[in-house]
């Protein structure tokens, strides 16, 4: 089964795993990296990580209601969706 995966913390690391066990993770969504710590540097997300440590192509777009954003989700062709901790407001 093809899955769109959407999450952003550690606690959607597990189930990001689960997916990719068993079935074929075709993209991940997270949110944009975030400034974090003293120097305010990007620092990704747990998330990011995880797929970036898979070879899972991420996508980080500020929103999913432009038609640009739907479309590029759409183009994946994914039989599911799976949404944990995302953050963001699915149309």
């Amino acid at each position: 089964m093809k899955i769109v995966f959407a999450g952003t913390p550690e606690f959607a690391v597990s189930s990001l795993r689960a997916a990719a066990r068993h079935h074929e993770v075709v993209a991940v969504y997270t949110q944009p990296d975030r400034p974090a710590g003293r120097g305010r540097g990007l620092m990704p997300s747990p998330v990011k990580l995880e797929a970036i440590a898979r070879g899972i192509p991420v996508y980080q777009p500020e929103n999913l209601k432009t038609p640009e954003a739907q479309q590029q989700l759409r183009d994946l062709q994914p039989d599911l969706m799976v949404v944990v901790a995302y953050g963001l407001i699915l149309p």
